[in-house]
Order: structure tokens, then C-alpha cells, then sequence
């Protein structure tokens, strides 16, 4: 009852990029739980900073109910600055807590965890929102950092396979980089663009940014695929000319997201035709003669989704590491 485990960040990577397929089956099982009520998952508790304004550490609680019974918190820092020191943007932990008793009992590295989840996430979204396939076609990522990165492995997994990419970024570096990552890893056509009108033009196009407000004015057409994970990018006209779909309503209409000032400047929410999650269970389906925006602004719940399969795949290889005598009083008297 009293044991705690830490599972490092090495343990953590080798893990999610040897079961990617696990990851997808939890993210999408979390979709569905939650769905259906199974879950609670409160608002993100946002920490900023007044002399850094693109600079936050956000609290995402969650339980997650059905098969998994964990509750748990991720906390979640990203200081955009630090791509220019040449380390990671986002940096986190996820704490899981026993549903019985409330005790605490692991303790993971979750930057990786956290971008799988946003990445499973899309690529399921991807899959399910054009269900003609991407044989054909021509996907382009806006915004060359590691969540964009591992989107695109994702989309692989599911077989989001396009003929090409098109990468855009405003630091030519790491637009060349995740261009060459899709060359070597995944063997697809890739190239760099300075242009943003020609990545817009994709017929899929992943926003995976740190745009603090948009900057997208043009309408996209019809039958394009828009994975708006950095939330920010796209004006509300834009979204407003669009079919939407979400993770959750309330969680993704705040915070000043595209779809929040869309509903801001509409007046309502009738420009939101569904989630994720309706589409997976069948219940919505995209219509192909409108062009579809898919905006997630992220479920506690999937992180607690992913960390679960991550910490039983730790134990089972003995990469997680127990903690002796963690805590200090283990009696009430």
C-alpha cells in the first residue's frame, strides 16, 4: 500500500516509442471513457508570470474511472525561451494516485508522456476526420518542435501515410531538422518552406506553434484537415468558416483559444459540431464538402491514460525504480 515508484524520463522514452500502438488504444479509450462520464476533469490551473508573458506552468488534475481507477496530476511547465538555449521547451511531471485511498504512488517523467498523448490524439483525430485516407495527399506542419515531431511518428502509426510533407517553421533549423527527421525515419518525401501560404495549402496542415495569438486570416477550403494543436494560430473567421470539432466544449472555449474568440465574435457555441470522441463512437462524421478544423486543448485524463500503461510497462521490466520508506508515517497512531 505504501510503496512509491519514480519512473525516469529514459525509461519513460523507451517505453512509449516501442508501444506507440498501446498508446494510441489508451488515448482513444480515454476519449471514449470519458464520453461517457467515466472521468472528472477539472479546469487546467494556469501559473504565470508578469515579465514573462509566453511563459507558464499549468496543473492539469484528473481521475480517470472504467478499467484504469487512477486519479493524479500533471504538472506541466513551458518556457518558450528555452529552444533558444537548445533544450526542450516543456518540461513535466505526472503524480498517479490510488483511487481507494487517495495515496500517491508513482511518480513519472511526462514531457514524453504528454507529447504522446497530444500526438495520439491527433493522429487519431487525423484518421477519423478523413476517413477517404491520405493516399494522394500532401500534409504540412507549422511549427518544427518536439510535439510536431512526434505527431508526425503518430500519424505514421495510425497510417496517416501522405506522399509528401511540407515543414514551415520561422527558425529555418528546426524546419530543415524535422524535415530531415521525416526523410529518415518515416521515408516520405519532406522539404522546408519560408513560405506559410504554401504549407496552409496542404490538404492536411498540423499547427503545432507557440503563437500566442493568430495569425492564419485566410480561409481554408473545402476538404482540407486542420489539427489546430497549438490552439492559437487560426483567427475566428477562420474557425467560424469551418466544421469544428473538439475535445471537450468547456475545456476548449476559454483561455483565449481560436475557438474561444470564435465564440466570442459569434456570439454562441452552434459553430462547434462535435468531439473527437462523437466521431469515434461513431455518432458524427465530418462532412467532406466543408474543410474541418479539429482543436484539442488537452485532457488531463489522457495523461493519466498513458502514464498507466507506462508505469505497468516499467514495472513488468523492472525500469521502474521503488523508493524505500517514501513515506514517513505509514500508521495513524
Amino acid at each position: 500500500m505504501f510503496s512509491f515508484h519514480v519512473v525516469p524520463g529514459t525509461a519513460v522514452h523507451r517505453i512509449l516509442t516501442t508501444d506507440r500502438e498501446g498508446v494510441i488504444a489508451a488515448v482513444r479509450s480515454a476519449y471514449l471513457s470519458h464520453r461517457a462520464g467515466s472521468t472528472v476533469n477539472p479546469d487546467s490551473y494556469f501559473l504565470r508570470f508578469p515579465e514573462k508573458p509566453d511563459s507558464r506552468i499549468i496543473a492539469l488534475p484528473a481521475y480517470l474511472g472504467d478499467d484504469v481507477q487512477v486519479a493524479g496530476i500533471k504538472w506541466i511547465s513551458s518556457f518558450p525561451a528555452n529552444t533558444r538555449r537548445g533544450v526542450p521547451r516543456a518540461s513535466a511531471v505526472l503524480v498517479l494516485n490510488d483511487y481507494e485511498t487517495g495515496q500517491p504512488f508513482a511518480c513519472l517523467e511526462a514531457a514524453g508522456i504528454s507529447a504522446a498523448r497530444t500526438a495520439a490524439s491527433a493522429a487519431l483525430a487525423a484518421s477519423a476526420l478523413r476517413p477517404g485516407g491520405y493516399a494522394g495527399t500532401r500534409i504540412a506542419v507549422v511549427g518544427a518542435g518536439v510535439i510536431a515531431r512526434t505527431v508526425c511518428d503518430y500519424l505514421h502509426t495510425v497510417g496517416c501515410v501522405p506522399d509528401s510533407y511540407v515543414i514551415h517553421d520561422l527558425d529555418e533549423t528546426s524546419g530543415r531538422a524535422l524535415a530531415g527527421h521525416v526523410r529518415s525515419e518515416l521515408g516520405l518525401p519532406a522539404v522546408f518552406t519560408p513560405e506559410l501560404g504554401e504549407a496552409c495549402a496542404a490538404d492536411t496542415v498540423l499547427f503545432a506553434t507557440t503563437a500566442l495569438k493568430p495569425y492564419v486570416t485566410e480561409p481554408f477550403r473545402p476538404g482540407q484537415l486542420v489539427l489546430n494543436i497549438s490552439l492559437r494560430d487560426l483567427a475566428p473567421e477562420v474557425v467560424l468558416a469551418a466544421e469544428n470539432f473538439v475535445d471537450d466544449v468547456d475545456h476548449c472555449l476559454k483561455a483565449d483559444t481560436s475557438p474561444h474568440l470564435a465564440e466570442r465574435l459569434s456570439g454562441g457555441r452552434d459553430f462547434i459540431k462535435g468531439t473527437l470522441a462523437d466521431v469515434l463512437a461513431g455518432r458524427l462524421a465530418p462532412d467532406p464538402g466543408r474543410p474541418v478544423v479539429f482543436s484539442p486543448f488537452g485532457l488531463g485524463v489522457l495523461d493519466l491514460a498513458v502514464g498507466a500503461l507506462v508505469l505497468g510497462r516499467a514495472r513488468e521490466t523492472g525500469a521502474a525504480v521503488e523508493v524505500p520508506e517514501f513515506f514517513g508515517e505509514t500508521t495513524r497512531w
